[in-house]
């Protein structure tokens, strides 16, 4: 498994959280899905950021 370095500050060691509020495909929707943000556990810095459930923002 390939060793996350923070560009920021180097650190190596990274954690994930959630946002309190969900990202919805219209201002209209009921239903929302959490974005997950993986961050460094030293500086904080954002690594990356992902959608938990992508299916709700699909057309039908």
């Amino acid at each position: 498994m390939e060793t996350k370095k923070c560009f920021k500050c180097g650190g190596t060691e990274f954690a994930e959280g959630t946002d309190y509020m969900p990202i919805k495909p219209s201002l209209m929707s009921m239903s929302g899905a959490n974005k997950i943000y993986t961050f460094c556990l030293h500086c904080g810095e954002v690594d990356s950021i992902r959608i938990e459930n992508t299916t709700i923002f699909k057309k039908k």
